[in-house]
């Protein structure tokens, strides 16, 4: 059905207009999505857009899953900002709103799927942090990995049945890292969940 809408907007050459509800009917079949919360518009870009640069919290946990994390920003650039999380890591990610400042509260948002797990710490100019896996669950092309940080906030990795990884168990340490273009530091929702079951959001 979404990819022969897509072949009928292609021949008869015209703007089609298509509401859901289904974030990954969103991604698939459009060329620009508006994501909208309570009547007001979020944000509006093309997919990928959407995706690996959303606006606000909202758009982050509503379009794919994510790890959101609270956050404090230690240093700001014109694009990008450095932030205390996870325990007092110092990490970075993309920025681009204008209200984030030194010293602001603000959500640290990294996609599972981006998310590489080792058992040494890891080199070349990752950010990574020591986190202990607290379960494993089996999803057919992903093993969902779900680890407790230091400071005890939740971090879920989506990662290949056959990463070369050792076998892992609950209570095992291992080193959660990405590079710092996964990350995206957004402005601070405080009305947002951030509990385990919450903090991934099913897409």
């Amino acid at each position: 059905m979404q990819f022969e809408l897509k072949r009928i907007q292609r021949e008869v050459g015209i703007t089609f207009v298509y509401v859901t509800h289904d974030q990954d009917e969103a991604l698939t079949m459009s060329d620009r999505i508006a994501v909208m919360s309570d009547g007001r518009v979020e944000q509006i870009g093309t997919p990928t857009e959407i995706y690996d640069n959303p606006a606000t919290v909202f758009v982050a946990g509503f379009i794919g899953q994510a790890n959101l994390w609270s956050a404090t920003v230690t240093d700001r650039s014109a694009t990008s900002a450095t932030v205390s999380a996870l325990g007092g890591s110092t990490l970075s990610g993309s920025c681009v709103a204008d209200s984030v400042r030194a010293g602001a509260p603000v959500t640290l948002m990294v996609r599972p799927e981006r998310i590489s797990i080792s058992v040494n710490p890891p080199s070349g100019g990752l950010q990574a942090v020591n986190a202990t896996v607290t379960d494993l669950t089996f999803q057919g092309p992903v093993v969902r990995l779900a680890l407790c940080a230091p400071d005890g906030s939740p971090i879920i990795a989506n990662i290949e049945p056959d990463a070369d990884l050792p076998l892992l168990r609950p209570g095992d340490s291992v080193w959660a890292s990405w590079t710092p273009t996964a990350a995206c530091v957004l402005p601070d929702a405080p009305n947002q969940p951030r509990t385990l079951d919450d903090i991934v959001v099913e897409g």
